[in-house]
């Protein structure tokens, strides 16, 4: 008969057995490691992204333009070259670049009485990059004189700080002075009436206080002269020099050279006080007798951001503006130009724009003025 097998798993030593199971940990052991690895990156994945919101609000919450200026920064002229309010950005702008270690440039841009220069600036980003040298037609008499701007200049604007403050000149060519015969402003107003209409007078631009100051001399004197609008005092003085220009009520600054050089006469500066850079000149007040009691026309220019520009740089800007004007060479140099410097903070500035606008609107309703 034929022997049975059995079929059965033989028996195991506890050799194996114990193998067995060490292989069995092993195994264990690694898939272990490996579930803990996976998790561990999942953990720093969910960390980076719950962290990710709370760097960025870091970074949001940082101080705005703490970086600023990182490039180099552009001021706006809106008149030609060889004005006021040239002369004073180019006085600033190296200051300002030795201050914050980029490149202030001057731009100018000039057309419409210094609007042009002006809704460029008004439109531009608010970061700090694009500033505007505004005067008192920019921010002070344009709203008035104008049916329409194509900026609104508190709306559009942050004030920055009063640059300076300068009277204006009233300056005659100096051989057409003399033959005319006219040494002083009555003498002036003499001419003039006698013959309406055939004397004309220069300025910087429609709206500006050049224009102004000769729009407010018209109406008290009762003379009349054509105002011929030049796209800035630069080449409305290069006019006057060559005698095709009869009178101009000029900012001082721009008009000093031609002044001393004896090129131009000045009969009277249109503040309500004389010039410390020209004592021996009196005040058109002064000059013009009870007729022109209580005129006074003086100008003004100072740097202003786009609004929304980080009130941060603004205040950085005024403080450097103001640390610079107050330098006894900055001082001295504005000083010998006719010029008083500035420096206030920006709200007293923007204060100092309000009472320009409401003084400059009733000087346009008095006087009639128009844009030409």
């Amino acid at each position: 008969m034929a022997q049975a097998h059995d079929f059965r798993t033989p028996a195991r030593s506890s050799a194996q057995i114990q193998a067995r199971a060490h292989a069995r940990s092993r195994r264990k052991a690694v898939a272990l490691a490996f579930t803990l690895s996976a998790l561990g990156a999942l953990a720093v994945a969910a960390a980076g992204a719950l962290l990710a919101p709370g760097t960025a609000h870091a970074q949001a919450a940082a101080p705005a333009g703490a970086g600023w200026p990182t490039k180099p920064v552009r001021i706006v002229v809106p008149f030609a070259p060889g004005g006021t309010t040239d002369i004073l950005a180019r006085a600033m702008a190296p200051e300002l670049s030795k201050a914050f270690g980029q490149q202030f440039i001057v731009d100018n841009r000039a057309g419409a009485g210094g609007n042009v220069g002006a809704e460029m600036v008004a439109k531009s980003p608010g970061d700090g990059y694009t500033l505007l040298m505004g005067t008192v037609g920019t921010h002070g008499i344009n709203r008035a004189l104008y049916a329409k701007l194509p900026y609104d200049p508190i709306k559009d604007f942050v004030p920055i700080t009063l640059v300076a403050a300068v009277p204006n000149v009233m300056v005659m060519n100096t051989d057409k002075a003399k033959a005319l015969g006219v040494t002083n402003v009555q003498d002036f107003i003499r001419v003039a009436k006698a013959s309406p209409g055939k004397m004309n007078m220069a300025s910087s631009g429609n709206g500006t206080s050049i224009h102004l100051a000769g729009e407010l001399f018209k109406s008290m004197t009762g003379t009349f002269m054509l105002h011929l609008p030049y796209r800035g005092s630069g080449p409305a003085l290069l006019d006057m020099v060559a005698g095709n220009a009869d009178v101009m009520f000029d900012n001082l600054p721009s008009s000093m050279a031609q002044i001393k050089a004896g090129k131009l006469t000045a009969l009277a500066v249109t503040s309500s006080e004389r010039s410390s850079a020209l004592p021996d000149v009196p005040t058109v007040e002064q000059a013009g007798g009870p007729t022109l009691k209580g005129y006074e026309a003086s100008s003004w220019f100072g740097l202003l951001a786009p609004a929304g520009t980080p009130p941060e740089i603004v205040n950085r800007i005024q403080q450097e503006v103001a640390k610079s004007l107050a330098t006894p060479a900055m001082k001295e140099r504005l000083l010998a130009q006719g010029a008083i410097p500035g420096g206030n903070t920006p709200a007293d500035f923007a204060k100092h724009i309000d009472s320009e606008h409401r003084k400059w609107a009733q000087v346009v309703k008095n006087s009639g003025a128009k844009v030409d």
